[in-house]
């Protein structure tokens, strides 16, 4: 075989495409499910006439613009306009995050187990691994886009603006796909990879709802997040097509400098180099505990950061909130609630600590999945090796995933108050919401938990931990508008913390959870003990 930049690259495709089969088709899949399911749950939940009309009043509020979307067609709200408005930032960013996944998977990850190298010493040529992952990552997007179309199609809805949603979820997911090509290329490992490309699209994300909440139909800084060009093809109101060419142009830009990048390092190295350390370890590194908060305390920063920038923004549209419950009495009604300004205020904002908790829980797992990281390239062995007992090192990492958690939902509903606070003048709320978010603690610690659970069994993974926590997040966003039994939101995990500050503190719910959670951890420990090392 020639010695080209791309020998090798028919195999190494089927290679790629064979390591996905399973997980493509199960990204595909649940998403089509889950919008086929929204078509039958939202035809049933909002079967009298003007139902869909009244929940068209929400997006009107600041607040609803910047969780959902832009808010266009809302004088003629329909199934397939709230599939524009609301459920797209969800689809693109499920797209988003499969991408990311697939990209670093196929790039820097192989690179850092040796894989690359292995294949690289063969006739495979220097883009080839590169291009057979935007090949995989191109025919992911494809099946996605597919999926969503024939999903929305099945569900009586004009097959040109379904395929504007199908086409324009799968642009967001190439655009980042794209992104985790260029870090891949920039740092050494895949966590730092898969954490940069995911902080740009928390970027992208909060741009979008900044920008639409500052005004109906989308502002200059929606315009600055390819979710809004997604949002902004108007699928079902005034189909536009060219707002598509945005994330195609963006996509190609950011491969070609992947490619560019590709040539300027060696294989395993980034092109920024990792700082070279200390001679001699301080104290805190000689336990586990220090040496795990030592190599996250990047991903902890950054976690922060966002989370603190999203609450102040979200914060910050507490007087739009009231304003508009004030302009539009009618609310209430939609909200069912008949109280003060303060009262709704106050409720709307415990929703927000609701959804912070529901990402803080997601850095739970992904901390605790740091377990497995370990094992498999072999620093757990070096530090059984020097000492540390298997129960110590896990309840080590396991400690500081449960610090660090604590403190972001610390940090997301203190951030959240001093927004607020800033809106309506009224800076107790800055205490209410801090203390008010740490409710949330256990049922955080519960995830964890599954999490350690999960890595004490070995080779099962953590897939079902993630299905159980994205299930969990999708029931307590959308199960009143997929029209869920009450008795199945009440039991859900998110329903059953308290909404505080808003509701009254109920101890015995977050007894369980902190009792559960335990539980799991002690499960995980002793499934760890009755194994081998990376079995």
């Amino acid at each position: 075989m020639p010695d080209t930049p791309h020998a090798g690259l028919g195999r190494m495709l089927r290679f790629a495409l064979r390591r996905e089969r399973v997980r493509v088709p199960v990204w595909a899949f649940a998403l089509s499910a889950l919008i086929a399911y929204f078509a039958v749950a939202i035809e049933a939940a909002y079967s009298e006439p003007g139902a869909l009309q009244a929940r068209a009043e929400l997006m009107r509020d600041p607040a609803g613009a910047l969780m959902s979307g832009p808010g266009y067609g809302l004088e003629d709200y329909t199934f397939g306009v709230m599939v524009s408005n609301e459920l797209l930032g969800m689809l693109a960013v499920a797209a988003a995050l499969m991408s990311v996944f697939l990209v670093v998977r196929h790039t820097r990850a192989d690179e850092e187990t040796g894989r690359a190298e292995l294949l690289r010493a063969a006739v495979v040529g220097r883009y080839t691994l590169l291009t057979a992952a935007v090949l995989t990552l191109v025919a992911a997007n494809a099946a996605v886009a597919a999926g969503l179309t024939v999903a929305l199609t099945a569900s009586g809805l004009v097959f040109a603006d379904s395929a504007a949603i199908g086409l324009g979820t799968a642009g967001v997911g190439l655009v980042l796909g794209a992104v985790a090509a260029v870090t891949s290329q920039v740092v050494e490992h895949a966590r730092t990879a898969t954490g940069s490309a995911g902080a740009v699209l928390g970027l992208v994300y909060v741009l979008r709802g900044v920008g639409d909440a500052q005004q109906q139909g989308g502002s200059a800084l929606s315009w600055a997040s390819p979710v809004g060009w997604a949002q902004q093809m108007r699928a079902f109101v005034d189909l536009r097509w060219w707002p598509l060419a945005l994330t195609v142009v963006t996509a190609v830009v950011l491969l070609v400098l992947a490619y560019a990048l590709v040539v300027r390092r060696d294989v395993g190295a980034g092109l920024v180099a990792s700082r070279r350390g200390r001679a001699h370890a301080s104290r805190g590194l000689v336990t586990v505990s220090g040496l795990t908060l030592r190599t996250e305390r990047g991903s902890l920063v950054g976690w922060a950061v966002g989370l603190a920038v999203f609450g102040v923004l979200s914060g910050s549209l507490a007087q739009g909130i009231v304003d508009g419950f004030e302009a539009q009495p009618e609310l209430r009604a939609v909200f069912g609630v008949d109280a003060t300004s303060d009262e709704v205020l106050l409720a709307a904002l415990s929703a927000f600590v609701g959804f912070f908790a529901m990402a803080v829980a997601v850095h739970a797992v992904v901390g605790v999945g740091r377990l497995r990281r370990e094992e498999a390239e072999g620093r757990a062995a070096a530090v059984l090796v020097a000492g540390a007992s298997r129960t110590r090192w896990v309840v080590g990492s396991w400690a500081v995933t449960a610090v660090s958690s604590s403190l972001l939902l610390l940090v997301s509903g203190a951030a959240l108050g001093v927004g607020a606070a800033a809106s309506v003048g009224d800076g107790a709320l800055v205490l209410e919401l801090a203390l008010g978010s740490l409710a949330y603690v256990p049922l955080v610690l519960v995830f964890a938990g599954a999490g350690v659970l999960a890595h004490g069994w070995g080779r099962a993974g953590t897939w079902w931990v993630w299905v159980g926590l994205v299930g969990s997040i999708v029931v307590g966003l959308y199960g009143p508008l997929m029209n869920l039994p009450e008795a199945v939101l009440d039991a859900a995990p998110f329903g059953l913390v308290p909404a505080m500050p808003a509701a009254e503190l109920d101890v015995v719910p977050l007894a369980a959870m902190a009792l559960v959670a335990l539980g799991l951890t002690a499960g995980g420990l002793l499934a760890l003990r009755r194994r081998d090392l990376r079995a």
